[in-house]
């Protein structure tokens, strides 16, 4: 919804626009939260990095954000395999979403973990992104065993953080204290304990705020369909406040292009030290994107992009490297999430009908793969899914490692 501010009426037309568009929650407050880095502070940031080039990050082995980092199937020996094939591409960078009912179960051994992996990773020369709450695919996740993988089902596991239900109770005020404070805890307990960490490259509070659908009255997923979309303004908000509150030393940043809802847009864009945007577009309309985001006049990430055929990295990354933008795409190793499969996929299925009748994959190795990809660029025995692609890659990267090496002995002569 465009903001239609003119004079007193226009502001009133706006905000009763606003309100009624948002149903059962009331306007929020769209603004920029006191402690944003300057552009130049942001911009000095990011000229100090290297091309920031990855994918976003979860092992074969878990279907989900739970998975990943509960105790009893967190799997480092996986990462640590699978991050020396990162290693080889070149890549930097990590994007990697943690999840609110595994800090709420086990704190201390989330962070743990979080050490552990950032241990792998720092072996590997790669800093991670952690990303704290996600609107999209699932709605219910519990803690403890997650379930089996759909077969020919894109993200047949992933979840949603927080529980859709948590997200519109707290759309609507009706959050309980408890439930406010558990979400605050999760944020600032985890950005302090590791606010001046160098392994951490940045804190990305809200991964496509707006995904999805909402839930009906009777807290089902299914009623409605319509889009959850500005119901996620209030955490949102409430999680720019949590995050300045704790000042970190690196930038942090919300999802802008890429969300569903304007207001969640808006409130990415006046917010982020280091600008987050999605787009699985061809390169034209990347590099319209990539055009906008420049002109903003402080560094932009381009956190999600690569779904075959439209997207990919021949046609994605000469664009983001040209314009300086990161690039951080969707999946790496083929495995339990099923990203090699298109969104299209779950079209027309239930996916938990498909479970209750046993259409799952005990194992990786019973996963059927389609023969054009969608997302993912190894097969689960780390062989590349097309060995051109991944040649590519490695080239784009290394020349800029080599330019970037040379600016360096360029500054240093001059200094």
């Amino acid at each position: 919804m465009e903001m239609m501010m003119y004079g007193k009426k226009g502001w009133f037309v706006w905000l009763v626009a606003v309100m009624v568009a948002g149903g059962v929650f009331g306007a929020v407050e769209v603004k920029e939260v006191a402690g944003r880095w300057s552009a130049e502070r942001a911009s000095a940031w990011y000229a100090a990095q290297p091309w920031l080039v990855g994918c976003n990050y979860i092992p074969a082995t878990a279907i989900n954000q739970l998975e990943m980092w509960q105790g009893d199937t967190f799997d480092p020996e996986t990462i640590d395999r699978e991050l020396a094939l990162a290693e080889e591409l070149g890549f930097n960078m990590l994007r990697v979403y943690l999840h609110d009912l595994v800090w709420e179960a086990d704190e201390k051994g989330l962070y743990q973990r979080m050490d552990q992996f950032m241990d792998i990773c720092a072996a590997h020369g790669i800093r991670p992104m952690f990303v704290f709450f996600d609107d999209c695919h699932h709605f219910f996740p519990s803690i403890g065993t997650q379930p089996q993988p759909v077969p020919e089902y894109h993200n047949s596991g992933w979840v949603t953080s927080p529980a859709r239900d948590v997200a519109a109770n707290y759309a609507a005020g009706k959050a309980s204290e408890q439930a406010v404070a558990r979400l605050k805890g999760y944020v600032q307990q985890t950005i302090h304990r590791f606010k001046d960490d160098s392994r951490v490259l940045m804190w990305e509070l809200y991964n496509e705020p707006g995904r999805g659908r909402n839930v009906d009255a009777k807290g089902s997923p299914f009623g409605g369909g319509e889009r959850f979309g500005d119901r996620s303004n209030k955490l949102l908000m409430d999680a720019w406040g949590w995050a300045r509150e704790i000042n970190p030393s690196q930038p942090i940043s919300s999802c802008a292009v890429g969300c569903v809802g304007k207001r969640n847009v808006e409130i990415g864009e006046i917010n982020s030290d280091v600008i987050s945007f999605h787009s699985y577009d061809p390169p034209q309309k990347l590099e319209s994107l990539c055009k906008r985001y420049a002109k903003a006049g402080r560094p932009a990430i381009c956190t999600e992009y690569m779904a075959r055929p439209n997207s990919t990295f021949e046609g994605s990354l000469p664009i983001l490297k040209q314009y300086h933008m990161g690039a951080c795409n969707w999946g790496f190793v083929a495995g339990k999430t099923g990203c090699v499969w298109p969104w299209s996929s779950r079209d027309g299925k239930n996916v938990e009908a498909l479970r209750e009748r046993g259409v799952v994959c005990t194992s990786i190795k019973e996963m059927p793969l389609p023969e054009t990809w969608f997302h993912e660029i190894f097969y689960p025995d780390h062989t590349p899914y097309r060995q051109a692609e991944v040649d590519f890659i490695k080239q784009i990267i290394q020349q800029d490692k080599a330019a970037f090496s040379e600016l360096k002995r360029n500054k240093e002569r001059t200094k």
